[in-house]
């Protein structure tokens, strides 16, 4: 399990095909603390760490991750938000984040309000029957956020500058895709409703 609070940012170095697979191969500062078999969310992605070598892990993509991510559109050099599972022990300051990407969104606009930025988001409402709600959680490429102006198939999030400079929020655009996973609580509510009505 996963909180959505961003520990460091890695650069892919190279990427491999394999079969329908991609290995692929990250530098970051969390590397010498890594070891083969940990879960690692790559934007939002839980993936199994397969090697370290100094400041560089190794994980493989299977083909249902890359379909369901933007994780297929990264290239050598891309940046990627890294977050190590929580520990038992550790505090709890985002919300829970399973590492199973729903599906992916789209950023439809981005502006700058004076020292932060507001980004919007426009996704595909029928998939998976996903809802947001106003000023509930909402994951995108591993983030824990609040979302707001919320409406079926949109919603914005509000970036402060530290987040907007440790995590690849910095480098996303309008057009990017970017990884959705929608609260866990609100999934289950609404397939608890979906059997009622």
């Amino acid at each position: 399990m996963f909180t959505g609070i961003i520990e460091t940012v890695g650069k892919i170095n190279k990427l491999e095909h394999d079969g329908s697979n991609i290995n692929l191969f990250v530098e970051s500062p969390v590397d010498l603390d890594l070891k083969v078999d940990q879960s690692l969310s790559h934007n939002g992605v839980c993936l199994t760490v397969t090697s370290v070598q100094g400041k560089e892990h190794q994980v493989t993509i299977i083909e249902e991750s890359l379909s369901k991510s933007n994780l297929g559109d990264l290239k050598p050099g891309s940046l990627v938000n890294l977050e190590r599972c929580m520990p038992a022990n550790g505090r709890f300051d985002g919300h829970v984040v399973q590492g199973h990407v729903d599906q992916t969104g789209t950023c439809v606009g981005r502006e700058e309000k004076d020292g932060s930025w507001l980004f919007h988001f426009e996704f595909d409402e029928d998939y998976s029957r996903n809802v947001t709600v106003e000023k509930g959680s909402i994951c995108i490429n591993g983030v824990s956020l609040t979302c707001f102006n919320s409406e079926p198939g949109k919603f914005t999030v509000a970036i402060i500058p530290y987040t907007y400079e440790n995590t690849v929020f910095q480098t996303l655009r309008e057009g990017d895709k970017v990884n959705l996973e929608f609260d866990i609580i609100g999934k289950y509510v609404e397939r608890l409703l979906s059997k009622t009505s």
